[in-house]
C-alpha cells in the first residue's frame, strides 16, 4: 500500500472517488431524462473556455470556465424546454463550435499551450484546493438527491405528472443542470474533455441492465463508479505508462459488458 505515502496520490483518490459520486447521481437522472450526453457538450465547452483562459495567461483557468460552463447549461436547458431546437442538435452545436473555437483560439495565439493536459485530464496533479472545491460539490449533490429525492424522482420519470401535482419542475432541473456543469468542470482535471461523459454515461446504463428500481439503480451506479476509478488509479499506478483517464473508462466498459451479459443470462433464465 505504498501509493498513498505519496501524497499526490491521495489527492488524487479523494477527488476522484468524490466526483465519481457526483457523476454516478447526476448520471442516472441525466440517462433517464435523455440528457445523457450534455456532460459531453459541457465539457467541450469547458474546453473552450480553459484554453481561452490559458491563452490570456490567467492564473486560474478552471475558475473562468467554471461560470461559462454554467451559462452553457442553463442555455441548453432553456433550449431544450421550448421545444426550438432537438436537444441532441442543441448539444452537438454548442459543444462542436466550443471545442473549435478553443483550438482556434490557441493556434492563432502562437503561444506554445500544453491542450493534452485539458483533453485527457491530470488526475494525479490536483491540488489541495480541487479538494475542497470536489467536497462541496459532493455535499451539495448529495443533499439535492436526499432532501429531494422524491420530486427529483417524478421529474426524471414523468416531469408532465410531476409539474400538475405542484412540483416546479424548472427549479430541480436547473439545479440539476448547474451541478452537472460544475460536476463537468471539476472533473475534467480527471478525464478531460474526451472522457468525462463516459463517467457520467456508464455507471447509470451498467446498473440498468440488471436493476430495475430508481434508487438500486442510483446506489449501484455509486458504487459502479467509486470502485472504477479506484481500479484505474491503482492500474495506473502500478503499471507504468498507463493513463489514469483512460483506465478508468475501460474499467467501466468492461463492467458494462459484464453486466451485458448477465442481464441476457437472467432473462433466458426467466423465460425458462
Amino acid at each position: 500500500m505504498d501509493i498513498f505515502n505519496y501524497s499526490f496520490m491521495v489527492n488524487a483518490f479523494i477527488v476522484g472517488v468524490l466526483i465519481a459520486v457526483c457523476c454516478a447521481l447526476l448520471g442516472v437522472v441525466l440517462v433517464l431524462k435523455r440528457y445523457s450526453m450534455i456532460g459531453d457538450g459541457l465539457s467541450h465547452v469547458g474546453f473552450g473556455a480553459l484554453s481561452i483562459a490559458a491563452v490570456l495567461n490567467l492564473s486560474t483557468p478552471l475558475y473562468v470556465a467554471l461560470p461559462v460552463v454554467v451559462v452553457a447549461a442553463y442555455l441548453l436547458l432553456r433550449i431544450t424546454e421550448k421545444g426550438r431546437v432537438n436537444a441532441d442538435a442543441a448539444i452537438a452545436l454548442i459543444s462542436s463550435s466550443a471545442l473549435s473555437i478553443g483550438v482556434f483560439v490557441a493556434s492563432i495565439n502562437g503561444t506554445n499551450i500544453d491542450l493534452q493536459q485539458y483533453m485527457f485530464g491530470s488526475i494525479l496533479g490536483v491540488s489541495e484546493t480541487d479538494i475542497v472545491i470536489s467536497a462541496v460539490l459532493t455535499l451539495l449533490v448529495l443533499f439535492v438527491f436526499v432532501l429531494f429525492y422524491n420530486k427529483i424522482f417524478a421529474v426524471t420519470f414523468d416531469e408532465g405528472f410531476a409539474k400538475a401535482t405542484g412540483i416546479r419542475t424548472p427549479i430541480y432541473n436547473i439545479a440539476v443542470s448547474i451541478l452537472t456543469a460544475v460536476t463537468v468542470v471539476v472533473g475534467m482535471r480527471m478525464l478531460g474533455t474526451l472522457l468525462i461523459s463516459a463517467l457520467i454515461i456508464f455507471p447509470s446504463l451498467t446498473s440498468m441492465r440488471i436493476c430495475k428500481r430508481f434508487k438500486t439503480v442510483v446506489i449501484l451506479s455509486v458504487i459502479i463508479s467509486v470502485l472504477c476509478v479506484i481500479a484505474g488509479l491503482f492500474t495506473s499506478y502500478y503499471f507504468e505508462n498507463i493513463p489514469v483517464g483512460a483506465t478508468i473508462v475501460i474499467y467501466n466498459l468492461a463492467i458494462f459488458l459484464v453486466f451485458t451479459v448477465l442481464s441476457l443470462i437472467l432473462k433466458t433464465v426467466k423465460k425458462k
